[in-house]
This record gives C-alpha cells, sequence and structure tokens, in this order.
C-alpha cells in the first residue's frame, strides 16, 4: 500500500511540473511573439520580409499552443480569458498594426503596440502567472 501511495504521490508531482513546463512554454512564446513585432516597430531596418514571417511565425506558435495546453478545472475560466485575449492581441497585431508599421504610419503603430496591445500583453501575463500558481 505505501509502495502505490509513493507511485502516486511522485505521478501527481510529476504531472504537476509538466504543466508548469508547458504554461511555462506558452508565456515563454507568447513574450517571443511580443518581443519580435516590438523589434519591428521600433526599428525600419527589421521590416524586411524575413522579419515579417518572424513575427507571423512567432503568433503563430503560440496559437497552435493553445490548443495543446491543457489546464485543471479550476484554471479553466483563466485560460479561457487568455485565449479570448491572444486571439484579439493577434488579430490587432495582424490586421492593424502590422499594416501601420509597414505603410510607414509609425505613430498609429506607436499608439496601438502602447495603448491596447500594451493591455493585452499585460492582461495574458497576469492570466498566465493565475494558472502558472
Amino acid at each position: 500500500m505505501k509502495k502505490i501511495i509513493t507511485i502516486l504521490a511522485l505521478t501527481l508531482s510529476f504531472g504537476a511540473a509538466v504543466h508548469a513546463e508547458t504554461v511555462a512554454e506558452l508565456k515563454a512564446a507568447v513574450v517571443e511573439a511580443r518581443d519580435s513585432l516590438v523589434i519591428m516597430v521600433k526599428n525600419k531596418d527589421k521590416r524586411t520580409p524575413e522579419h515579417q514571417k518572424l513575427v507571423k511565425d512567432s503568433a503563430d506558435k503560440v496559437s497552435s499552443m493553445l490548443g495543446k495546453v491543457t489546464v485543471g478545472a479550476d484554471k479553466a475560466k483563466a485560460m479561457d480569458e487568455f485565449k479570448t485575449t491572444w486571439t484579439e492581441f493577434k488579430k490587432t497585431r495582424e490586421t492593424e498594426l502590422v499594416p501601420a508599421i509597414l505603410a510607414g504610419k509609425q505613430e498609429e503603430g506607436d499608439k496601438l503596440a502602447t495603448g491596447i496591445q500594451k493591455e493585452r500583453y499585460k492582461k495574458m501575463m497576469d492570466l498566465l502567472g493565475q494558472i502558472e500558481k
């Protein structure tokens, strides 16, 4: 009986570590997606097709990870809110922010980046922090 309890305890603790690592990987991917875009916004020489691909690919990576991250029932509401916020964040960057920057509308791009996108990013980081706990 003690052996079974020990095995069960180890399995549960290992499962928690895997969960935390998965959320940590998602968090790192969000940071990477944001950073690649910030570089583009701040540096005119980073608006090349290669960097544009990096910006798109890093965002797509986050989106693809969303279907793979599982959380407990107690964290499901926070994860749903994260997914909704990410979808809004990604849509704005792809349909408004990147097009503005590429069209040379720096002021418009800066306003989006430092306004609604900054708020969404903070919200996503807060939600992922809640999920990691």
